[in-house]
């Protein structure tokens, strides 16, 4: 709400529309580097299902780079990371949960460490697509 004079125009609402430039990432690393790059497809939402689908390749991943270490996982408590279904399929795969603290950041320390050197390596960079 805000206070206007009875002539005062109105605010236009801009439609919202999906980029077509923008690709959902996410990126799992532990010490030794990245283990896994998962792009999202394009106008999928991330709910437990597509979470669960990225966790089998970063089991695989962990597999194929570390083979089979004690994985300890760190990450927020967005709705598809505490879902009941996930949380039975990382206690399947054996892992563990890092407890995150409830109203904290939405960035998490670790991710200083990833985005810089990210945007350094992107700096300039143009693609015609977001095809792997």
């Amino acid at each position: 709400m805000e206070w206007k004079h009875a002539g005062s125009p109105v605010k236009k609402k801009f439609k919202v529309t999906q980029s077509v430039r923008k690709v959902l990432v996410t990126v799992f690393w532990d010490m030794h580097g990245v283990l896994l790059v998962d792009f999202a497809e394009h106008g999928t939402t991330v709910n437990a299902a597509a979470y669960i689908k990225t966790l089998v390749k970063l089991r695989r991943a962990i597999h194929d780079k570390r083979h089979n270490i004690n994985v300890k996982l760190l990450h927020d408590n967005a709705r598809p990371h505490v879902a009941a279904v996930v949380r039975q399929k990382i206690a399947e795969f054996g892992w563990e949960v890092l407890q995150h603290p409830l109203y904290s950041p939405h960035l998490a320390p670790s991710d200083f460490h990833l985005f810089g050197p990210m945007k350094k390596f992107l700096a300039g960079k143009r693609f015609a697509t977001n095809v792997k």
